[in-house]
């Protein structure tokens, strides 16, 4: 397994004017993002671990649905979830952006460093309790408006995002092509069952991806794939 440093080059984002969205899930052989809890567990094990920690270091902001956030029992941004080393010249921590229709956040996130991405219909009176204690995004009126999501994190210098999923939020991201980046652990398991995969509820799509580089730790496969998108 490469070191921090070489992980840290091996997964460092373009130099791009324009936000940078790059998605990381975990996933069996047979393509679950759960284990037989229902989370995603310990699936990938150390090597995941390791490359969770170095991709946490080099975003600008950790977006993750509110469904995802409950189900994984999500805490607000910790020093010991990053390599600070890898942050010099940056805030300490990214920002954690949780995104929520019906505003169902744990208290326990509602804490400096958190933001709320939600929608015009969303709870008004939720909305503006959550507006007093962290920063509250509201973007489209049913649906998140995803484009204007990107231009405001952009406008607050926020261009190395990192999803950390659910499932449906991947898929909306997919859905409006603004998956860059596609960060994959494939765990050295079956699991079965009902459990879901790694996009869920978009519209049927291809999206072209090319291989970035392959990694292999223990029997765990740790892949990067690329959009291809063609030149204007």
């Amino acid at each position: 397994m490469p070191d921090v440093n070489e992980l840290a080059d091996l997964y460092a984002y373009p130099d791009s004017a324009l936000p940078w969205v790059r998605t990381n899930f975990v996933s069996s052989l047979d393509g679950a993002v759960q284990d037989a809890r229902g989370v995603s567990g310990d699936l990938g094990g150390e090597p995941d671990l390791n490359v969770f920690r170095v991709l946490r270091s080099l975003c600008d902001v950790v977006l993750v649905g509110a469904g995802t956030v409950r189900a994984e029992g999500y805490k607000p941004i910790q020093a010991d979830s990053i390599h600070a080393e890898l942050r010099e010249g940056r805030e300490q921590l990214p920002l954690l952006a949780v995104v929520s229709r019906s505003l169902d956040i744990p208290d326990v996130l509602l804490a400096p460093g958190t933001m709320v991405i939600t929608v015009q219909s969303s709870p008004a009176e939720a909305r503006q309790r959550l507006a007093d204690r962290v920063d509250v995004v509201v973007a489209g009126d049913t649906e998140v408006d995803w484009p204007a999501v990107l231009d405001s994190f952009a406008a607050r210098g926020l261009k190395r995002i990192l999803c950390e999923g659910g499932p449906e939020l991947h898929g909306a991201l997919v859905e409006h092509d603004l998956v860059d980046e596609a960060c994959v652990t494939i765990s050295p398991h079956l699991v079965g069952g009902p459990a879901k995969r790694m996009t869920e509820g978009a519209s049927a799509v291809e999206r072209p991806m090319r291989l970035g580089h392959v990694l292999e730790e223990d029997d765990v496969l740790l892949a990067r794939w690329v959009r291809v998108r063609r030149q204007a």
